[in-house]
């Protein structure tokens, strides 16, 4: 992407629908991709399932405040926009390269008055304390490395408790036995609630016309504030 040129950039493109509607009550999005080899460049199998997900819930994202965390390529969060949401758009501070990606695809579909925004995880700054009231926070795949999971649900705690009935709408791909956010949730005092992939037609290998999620194991929670007691989980 030298020079900020469009070079090396190709599109692709995500048709949602679903099977017990209308074919005409369809929404399709291009994402532009960077062909190069870092994690906000293209778009990720977990990225599908939640904007599957809420292209399901199309109804009830309607003038809801949403903020997407680690966005990269965005998918959701212009799912979202497309819906009728007010969309902020956020990835890593030090990354300009994925800020630019969502900036990139608002422009490739059309999405006007999305706010694109540095936020690292983890760090309590100025952008993060003045966040306008949220609704609804998306992530997908923003458990990816062990290493960072401390710091995303720092973040996500310090929204939901300025946020205090807004939820956290997040996919994440099993990478291994060996890692949970279990202790992580009791910690930050979140409950979670997981969504089965087949309420909401992502139980397949392919999604919005396209060949993703393919055959990874992706789950699909919720995430509150509190409620731990209840037994939420």
């Amino acid at each position: 992407m030298a020079g900020g040129g469009e070079a090396n950039v190709a599109n692709r493109v995500f048709t949602f629908e679903e099977a017990d509607r209308s074919p005409e009550e369809s929404l399709t999005v291009s994402i532009p991709e960077v062909l190069e080899p870092q994690y906000g460049m293209y778009v990720w199998p977990c990225a599908v399932v939640l904007a599957q997900y809420l292209w399901t819930q199309r109804e009830q994202l309607r003038g809801r405040a949403v903020l997407e965390l680690g966005a990269g390529v965005a998918l959701p969060g212009v799912v979202a926009a497309r819906c009728g949401s007010k969309v902020i758009l956020s990835d890593l501070a030090e990354a300009p390269s994925c800020l630019e990606n969502c900036r990139r695809s608002c422009r490739a579909n059309g999405v006007q008055d999305v706010v694109v925004l540095g936020l690292t995880w983890g760090d309590l700054s100025p952008d993060l304390v003045l966040l306008p009231k949220l609704d609804i926070i998306l992530g997908s795949d923003v458990f990816y490395d062990p290493e960072d999971f401390e710091d995303v649900f720092f973040s996500v705690a310090f929204l939901l408790r300025k946020n205090p009935k807004a939820q956290f709408w997040t996919t994440y791909q099993e990478r291994s036995a060996d890692w949970s956010v279990d202790e992580l949730l009791r910690r930050w005092n979140l409950s979670c609630a997981n969504i089965p992939l087949d309420s909401f037609g992502a139980d397949k290998p392919d999604l919005a016309r396209s060949a993703l999620p393919g055959r990874h194991h992706i789950r699909m929670t919720v995430v509150t504030l509190g409620r731990a007691e209840e037994g939420t989980s």
